[in-house]
């Protein structure tokens, strides 16, 4: 580059800083040592912005990718990026990472507002790079967001977990006896009130007669309970005695004065040791009158903590004909119908596999299971057998299953799953006594955890987020007081992998293990993901912005530009709720291949991508371009190791790719070209290193490929030393 034209060009420059160091440096002298004959053509070159030519491309920007810190110097990165472009994009001042704290998400947008303050006052447009994306993100603040909720109660208060029932008023049968047969002298009716008890009250002993009202519990070692009855005695102004335990094991008793009145009463306990077979008993051997019994119900008493449901199995037969289930008496399996085991009764004793062993991996715990049955009538008599192996040391947990005709998803609750070596529970339905039909869809098991803080639901997630993004985003609009017209709002949205089968790509979601990336579409979902970040992008940028969503591997060449025609299709899925995408950003982060052939293929496959890019309709920005070399071999060659001629042939291939844009792209649709790196990478440098991924050498020298970028947007071609 003429000195000459340097120093015009930078007049506030070297207001700021010594002209004498960069002569001293010769970083734009023309008597480049060792290499002034092969490059000194380069001098006669112009700016690069200078070949654009606006009355043919009103529209085109030409841009650079450029390191805020670097360009707010004001020293030799300023003046390369005035001097040769019209538009500037930082690498990562803009990016969320850069302005949100990541551990409180705090934001601070000093060097966004100084960099775009700054570029504009220098003539430049600046382009927002990047609203939202995956990675550079404030993960752990992020995630802090969707922590469980605490409970918001006293911790030393207690809830209660029913363990036990029976409501009088529907029992249908009753016991009743005497230590001593002959001392009984009592009456008891069932009525829709209740069990009344009449009583003489002439037993010497009150134990001597004993009526059982609760039975068959277990007491776990060091729990609080309370026993709770809903009772009634008369007359009021005697007691009755009452006893809880086992047999020969009292765990609490007591008497019951009453008040003539229906009331509640709540006994409280605490056990020493685990107790089963646990009952109660009312005593009234010396009670004269009557009393009559509601209901009792036993209840633990926990510290405060909720019941979430985990879903730890998921078994469909939609796409899994890989039967046979195995089925008692053998005979005919049911076979797999429209996605489901279709059952038709015989009339015999039988029982299926809905789900193997292998299949179905469970701790000790509790669970729930989803059964998402169809049945043609009401059937009886179906079970769902859960057992953990065969044999004396198997264990069976079944549920009875209320078959009503139609399709319905039927919650089965297994308590304490005792767990097994294997952990490999069968999961076994027995149609043993029905007649009816039975399409078996789906097994979903869901282990129940005991937690103090309750997550997040879906929808709760998705509306924090949602602030999240919206409070990130009107900082970030703010920060740049309507100068940055346009942004890539959305960042590497599209996956390599059409995982469902529909044709196109899918959206990239987060991986087991990944860490380091935040995956908004994960909780906003893959719609509302880009819909929220336009809408917001919109309300609080200026009326004119211009919002794209960029990408890589657009021009693959290996699945014919797959990802391109997945990013269109999406598009058009994004705008069918009225949302408005201007444009689609390619980054090219290419190569020039030594072997022709590939060459060649890369080349196809960059003007297919400009091709169905311009019938989009959208405005079509080449967003990150730059270039490496690959040889023969297939090896990527290093900045050092790089031939005259290897040099060459990157810039025709700039050329050409500078001028298919131009000859593909309509005007109206050009946003421009932004080079991503203006000089080579250095051997420490985080991206492509030690790369010749620049137009300037690493002293900011020019190299071959200024001439065939310059000259490709002048529209000429390109000549070797010329």
């Amino acid at each position: 580059m003429k000195k000459t034209i340097i120093l015009s060009a930078l007049g506030a420059m070297f207001m700021a800083s010594c002209a004498d160091e960069f002569d001293t440096n010769n970083y734009y002298a023309g008597d480049r040592p060792a290499k002034s004959a092969a490059y000194a053509y380069l001098d006669d070159y112009e700016p690069l912005k200078e070949y654009v030519d606006h009355s043919k491309y009103p529209n085109f920007k030409l841009g650079i990718g450029t390191t805020a810190s670097d360009y707010l110097k004001k020293e030799l990165v300023y003046a390369l990026v005035n001097s040769n472009f019209e538009e500037t994009e930082p690498g990562n001042c803009m990016k969320m990472a850069s302005c949100v704290n990541y551990d409180n998400g705090s934001m601070d947008f000093g060097t966004v507002s100084e960099y775009v303050s700054t570029a504009t006052e220098a003539g430049l447009s600046v382009y927002g790079h990047t609203l939202a994306w995956h990675a550079q993100q404030p993960v752990k603040w992020l995630n802090s967001l969707l922590k469980d909720k605490e409970l918001d109660i006293d911790p030393d208060a207690k809830i209660e977990k029913e363990v036990y029932k029976q409501d009088w008023t529907k029992a249908g049968s009753y016991t009743m006896w005497g230590q001593f047969p002959e001392a009984i002298n009592a009456k008891a009716t069932a009525t829709s009130d209740g069990l009344t008890v009449t009583t003489t009250g002439t037993i010497p002993n009150f134990w001597e007669l004993q009526y059982m009202v609760a039975d068959g519990i277990s007491l776990e070692e060091g729990a609080e309970y309370v026993m709770r009855l809903e009772i009634q005695g008369n007359p009021a102004n005697d007691n009755l005695h009452y006893a809880i335990g086992a047999w020969g094991n009292d765990v609490k008793t007591g008497v019951i004065d009453f008040n003539g009145n229906m009331e509640t009463r709540d006994i409280k306990f605490t056990t020493t040791a685990a107790v089963t077979g646990v009952h109660m008993l009312l005593q009234s051997g010396d009670y004269a009158g009557s009393y009559t019994i509601k209901s009792v119900a036993l209840y633990k008493l926990e510290s405060p903590a909720v019941e979430v449901e985990k879903e730890v199995n998921f078994y469909t037969y939609e796409n899994k004909p890989d039967g046979p289930f195995p089925h008692y008496p053998m005979g005919a399996t049911p076979p797999i119908v429209n996605g489901a085991l279709h059952f038709v009764p015989d009339g015999s004793w039988s029982q299926f596999f809905v789900v193997p062993g292998g299949d179905n991996q469970l701790e000790e715990g509790d669970y729930v299971f989803y059964l998402d049955m169809a049945a043609d009538k009401t059937a009886s008599g179906i079970q769902l057998t859960v057992q953990n192996g065969w044999g004396g040391d198997a264990q069976n947990f079944t549920a009875a299953v209320p078959v009503e005709p139609g399709r319905h998803t039927y919650a089965l609750k297994f308590p304490g799953l005792t767990g097994s070596p294997s952990k490999n529970y069968d999961c076994i339905l027995k149609p043993q006594t029905a007649d009816a039909t039975l399409d078996f869809y789906s097994l979903k098991v869901c282990k129940v955890e005991k937690l103090n803080s309750i997550p997040l639901t879906p929808e709760e997630k998705k509306d924090t987020l949602t602030w999240a993004m919206d409070r990130w985003i009107k900082g970030m609009m703010e920060a740049c007081e309507g100068n940055v017209k346009a942004w890539d709002v959305v960042n590497e949205a599209i996956s390599g992998a059409d995982l469902d089968g529909d044709g196109i790509y899918d959206l990239q979601h987060g991986q087991e293990g990944n860490k380091d990336d935040f995956f908004w579409q994960d909780y906003l979902g893959d719609l509302d993901y880009v819909r929220t970040a336009v809408a917001l992008a919109r309300k609080y940028g200026p009326e004119d912005v211009k919002l794209f969503i960029n990408d890589y591997n657009l021009e693959s060449d290996w699945d014919q530009n797959a990802k391109l025609k997945s990013l269109i299709a999406w598009i058009q899925r994004w705008e069918a709720d009225g949302t408005k995408i201007d444009g689609i950003g390619t980054q090219m982060h290419i190569s020039c291949y030594a072997n022709a052939q590939t060459q060649e293929s890369k080349k196809a496959a960059i003007e297919n991508m400009f091709k169905l890019m311009a019938r989009s309709g959208k405005l079509v920005r080449v967003s990150e371009l730059d270039m490496g070399y690959v040889d023969a071999n297939g090896a990527s060659v290093k900045t050092g190791a790089l031939t005259e001629d290897q040099h060459k042939e990157m810039a025709a291939l700039y050329n050409w790719i500078i001028q298919k844009y131009f000859e593909i792209i309509p005007a109206a649709q050009q946003w421009g070209i932004c080079q991503w790196c203006a000089t080579d990478a250095p051997s420490d440098s985080g991206w492509r290193k030690d790369e010749p991924v620049g137009l300037w050498d690493k002293d900011y020298y020019r190299k071959h490929v200024y001439a065939g970028f310059a000259t490709g947007l002048a529209g000429m071609p390109y000549e070797p030393g010329k």
